[in-house]
């Protein structure tokens, strides 16, 4: 019989939350199976008590708040191997606000990643823990009514995930320079071209409070700069201007307020006028499989 996978977890705070975070802890201590390894990465800030716990944690801290992936990159790092191996076979990514509400959600992941070898990625279901509501935009894909429907996705959400290790080792970390919005899809876009595929799972749930993105106050500049980075670092170039004018066009239609679209304008022109990073351009049959799963990289 083989080894159970082993699963670890990479939390980030900035301290705020303590008693959230001390009740993802538990949620984590709780589940059934090996104990699930937990780094939790104080993100220019120091950590709260996170001791008492089944599970091992381990705390580091960062001097400046590296954003999100930058935050979330310092917690893969801390389990990695000399030999460009990891101590974990996989790592959950989980918002520090949220909990696990089912006790059997590493095992669950564990059966998912040994039973199919090419999955990558897997995003996991949110629910406000109040009302059991999944928002749409929460379901990774465009037919997003049925968040009961788990399906092959091309893209997962950043605080509640499951990533085999090994994509980390063949694609790289997320882009740190993006530190908030997008860096998901940019490794979501990377995985699916090195061969792996990527599940939205209805039955692993975290729970965490409803809330909008645009409560960050970098949203509408960091969404329209990360999109033009994502394009010009991963889109044949063909399809870059198309890419980018789908997005605009959507943009001005959802009638943002003038603050929020000169933001947007002005993100979008420092995408276009900094440096985005090393471009690998997907390969055009990664374009078809995006397509055929429902999500063609223009839209």
């Amino acid at each position: 019989m083989s080894k159970p996978l082993k699963v670890g977890a990479v939390v980030i705070t900035m301290g705020t939350r303590p008693d959230e975070l001390r009740a993802l802890l538990d949620s984590i201590a709780k589940q059934e199976g090996e104990p699930v390894e937990v780094v939790v990465v104080g993100n220019g800030s120091p950590v709260p008590d996170v001791s008492g716990f089944s599970c091992p944690v381990r705390t580091v801290e960062v001097s400046e708040n590296l954003g999100i992936p930058g935050g979330r990159n310092v917690g893969i790092e801390q389990f990695a191997r000399e030999d460009g191996g990891y101590d974990a076979d996989i790592l959950l990514f989980l918002d520090d606000d949220g909990l696990l509400g089912r006790p059997d959600t590493a095992e669950l992941c564990r059966a998912a990643f040994a039973a199919d070898p090419a999955l990558g990625i897997v995003s996991f279901r949110i629910a406000d823990p109040d009302t059991g509501v999944t928002q749409r935009r929460h379901v990774p894909r465009l037919r997003s009514s049925d968040p009961m429907r788990s399906s092959r996705v091309t893209s997962f959400l950043g605080g509640a995930n499951a990533v085999r290790a090994q994509v980390f080792a063949e694609v790289g970390e997320l882009p740190g320079a993006f530190f908030y919005a997008h860096e998901e899809t940019d490794l979501a876009w990377r995985a699916l071209d090195a061969g792996w595929m990527i599940d939205y799972r209805s039955d692993m749930l975290l729970l965490h409070p409803a809330s909008a993105p645009s409560r960050h106050a970098v949203y509408h500049r960091n969404v329209a700069r990360n999109r033009v980075w994502l394009a010009r670092r991963n889109l044949p170039a063909v399809l870059i201007p198309v890419y980018l004018g789908v997005w605009t066009l959507l943009t001005v239609a959802r009638r943002p307020s003038g603050a929020a679209l000169k933001a947007w304008f002005g993100g979008f022109r420092e995408g276009l006028t900094t440096p985005a990073g090393d471009r690998r351009p997907m390969k055009w049959r990664t374009v078809w499989r995006l397509t055929r799963l429902g999500r063609p990289p223009v839209i």
